[in-house]
């Protein structure tokens, strides 16, 4: 995916100009996403119609295709990620946890106590279960490489520039507003299949989690991640969310859930059991889906 990365780093560095008006900037930044969705798309199309009309046995072309779209997926390095985050945790301190977990959040670590690195592990775990597994494999399943490769490109594209910061706040409006709208069904799914899994992990409950996505989420400054993530806290019967510090600037988020505050290391290995059943969960339903339509 570092092609993708360096075709919007690109954009950014010659087409975003400090001392051109906001409009502009903004106008700009929409035409250059649309031009890295149209290369992305029209190669992982090429891509694909390569594989399956390709001399090669149908069974490889499958296979290849396979291993390519799964490199839009991010199942296993979360995992570790975050597992990576309880361990330090565990057998370094505070200091080890905070630096594990700067790694796949944004906020200033430096101003969580060992409570606010745990609850910001689980939340970047059930936040990226939609965004990097739900929201890819749907848009694969439906459009095929282009879809996932596509879907990708405006995940990226919102991760390096859809920031509301003064160099990014016109010229990754298009990239932000656009990831909004393509993750809007895959993280109400990720909340169903959390919530399904809550049912087969000891100490979890699907009840509560249902309860908290449906008086919790919407509270979310985002219109998407406080579904999963409500359904994790509601499942762990937790508190999640809450006050928070980016760039030494104090964000008073809602709290979701009705639980503990007070969290530790064993909450995120209890976290990482959930994602782990509900990541079976989503492929359960992903091929009982194909089996449908089949």
């Amino acid at each position: 995916m570092t092609w993708i990365g360096w075709l919007i780093a690109y954009a950014d560095r010659h087409f975003n100009q400090e001392n051109q008006t906001f409009a502009q900037r903004r106008l700009k930044g929409g035409i250059a996403l649309l031009i890295i969705l149209g290369v992305t798309g029209v190669l992982a199309g090429l891509v694909q119609w390569g594989l399956f009309h390709s001399p090669l046995p149908a069974d490889l072309g499958f296979l290849l295709a396979a291993l390519i779209a799964s490199s839009v997926l991010a199942q296993q390095s979360l995992y570790l990620h975050v597992r990576d985050v309880a361990h330090a945790l565990e057998h370094e301190g505070l200091e080890a946890g905070r630096a594990a977990v700067a790694k796949i959040v944004g906020r200033d670590v430096n101003a969580l106590d060992e409570s606010g690195v745990v609850r910001a592990a689980i939340e970047s775990l059930a936040e990226n279960f939609s965004d990097g597994i739900v929201a890819p494999a749907l848009w694969l399943a439906l459009f095929g490489l282009p879809g996932g490769f596509v879907y990708k490109a405006i995940n990226t594209a919102d991760s390096m520039i859809g920031h509301r910061t003064p160099r990014h706040a016109a010229f990754g409006f298009a990239a932000a507003k656009l990831d909004d709208l393509i993750n809007w069904p895959a993280a109400r799914l990720a909340a169903l299949w959390i919530i399904g899994a809550a049912s087969f992990v000891p100490g979890a409950s699907p009840h509560a989690a249902w309860r908290v996505v449906r008086r919790d989420a919407h509270g979310h400054p985002s219109p998407n991640a406080g579904w999963p993530e409500a359904a994790m806290a509601g499942a762990l019967q937790l508190q999640l969310g809450g006050p928070r510090v980016y760039a030494n600037r104090k964000v008073e988020d809602a709290w979701m859930g009705t639980g503990r505050r007070e969290v530790n290391a064993a909450d995120i290995r209890r976290a990482l059991t959930l994602y782990k059943i509900a990541c079976l969960v989503h492929v359960a339903a992903l091929a009982l889906a194909a089996f449908i339509v089949i």
